[in-house]
């Protein structure tokens, strides 16, 4: 993915927690067909909001909490807080500790992904050290990102933690030296939280459309360099957005799309992000219906996977009125991915995500 909704770190502050401890995990009904008599993966949610409103944050969390049995912390280090001395311990207390300790009361599993790169423009610098004159390829810049994965890890134990996205997009579009740079501070970091937890499961995600050839219209390419550049993975995420990739309709989607990537190997892997629009966007044409008919395809391309999550981190359209001018052309492709609209009304994806949740799960 090219872009990605800026994440606010005080969006959802340690009052959360008090206000929906009282909203418990239970069952929703179903909404629409099943691919499968069970589904093999955890099914779950990033933290996002349709705009940055305290309120209308608790009141998405306690909707999409009841459909979910996974969690997806994404996003960038807090470079800004981090540069000014603010100790990583402190950032993840104060910021993440109490959402993760809800999430764990409703027996949801986390998954944590921290991106070393930029997480809305692939090709380049993380914005929070470009505003310092800070560059990834810094061993200082780069010991502050290993610290704050393993700090990130031991205060929030994480089931899964990945250590760097897209990566074989960043190297398709970035400069050469900053993919050297992600790749070593990616591989040092997976050291470095190994060496404390023997037990979280490692990964790095991929962009599924990029390894296809579809972004640019070139060959298949996979990811074997991916798996050879990062040799500690024990799982592997996957990105995609096939909408942008060409595909006219859900069904065009190859029912190997997702497992060709492994290439025989004996690994198991997870949607980290990806969706399809639920309305036309220039000349990518789309419907209501159509994404519903993409949350239902999906299933099938995760059962031929053995894929054991999927997650739709932006559970609501975003508000794009309500962020800066200069992200909101970049976030339209991604505005409108949500299973329900920016006043939390379900569209109809919402029906065969439930669906699909109330399947029983076999691991």
């Amino acid at each position: 993915m090219f872009l990605r909704q800026p994440r606010s770190r005080n969006l959802i502050p340690v009052l959360l927690l008090l206000l929906i401890v009282g909203c418990k995990h239970s069952s929703v009904s179903d909404g629409g067909p099943a691919a499968a008599p069970a589904r093999t993966y955890r099914m779950g949610f990033g933290d996002n909001a349709p705009r940055p409103d305290f309120n209308v944050a608790v009141q998405t969390i306690h909707m999409w909490v009841l459909r979910a049995d996974a969690a997806m912390l994404s996003g960038e280090p807090p470079w800004d807080s981090l540069l000014a001395g603010i100790p990583p311990e402190s950032l993840v207390v104060n910021h993440e500790l109490a959402l993760v300790n809800y999430y764990r009361s409703n027996g949801i599993d986390l998954w944590i992904y921290l991106d070393p790169g930029n997480g809305l423009n692939r090709g380049g610098e993380a914005d929070g050290l470009v505003r310092n004159g800070r560059s990834i390829t810094e061993s200082a810049i780069q010991r502050m990102y290993r610290r704050y994965a393993v700090v990130s890890d031991s205060i929030l134990h994480p089931e899964h933690i990945g250590l760097a996205l897209e990566t074989n997009l960043i190297r398709a579009v970035s400069p050469a030296p900053l993919y050297q740079a992600i790749r070593q501070v990616t591989n040092d970091a997976a050291a470095d939280v190994r060496a404390r937890d023997p037990d979280v499961k490692l990964s790095v995600s991929v962009q599924v459309d990029q390894a296809w050839g579809r972004l640019f219209g070139g060959p298949y390419e996979g990811v074997e360099t991916d798996f050879a550049d990062f040799p500690f993975m024990q799982e592997l995420g996957l990105s995609s957005y096939p909408y942008l990739a060409h595909f006219a309709r859900p069904e065009d989607i190859p029912p190997d799309y997702y497992s060709r990537l492994l290439g025989g190997r004996m690994i198991h892997p997870m949607v980290t992000e990806g969706g399809w629009t639920s309305t036309t966007i220039d000349t990518i044409v789309s419907s209501p219906e159509e994404q519903r008919r993409y949350i239902a395809w999906q299933a099938r391309l995760l059962d031929a996977a053995s894929a054991i999550a999927v997650f739709q981190l932006t559970f609501t359209d975003i508000d794009l009125s309500t962020y800066p001018q200069q992200y909101q052309g970049p976030l339209l492709p991604f505005a409108s991915l949500g299973l329900v609209d920016v006043n939390l009304a379900p569209k109809p994806s919402l029906g065969a995500w439930d669906s699909l949740y109330a399947l029983p799960r076999s691991p």
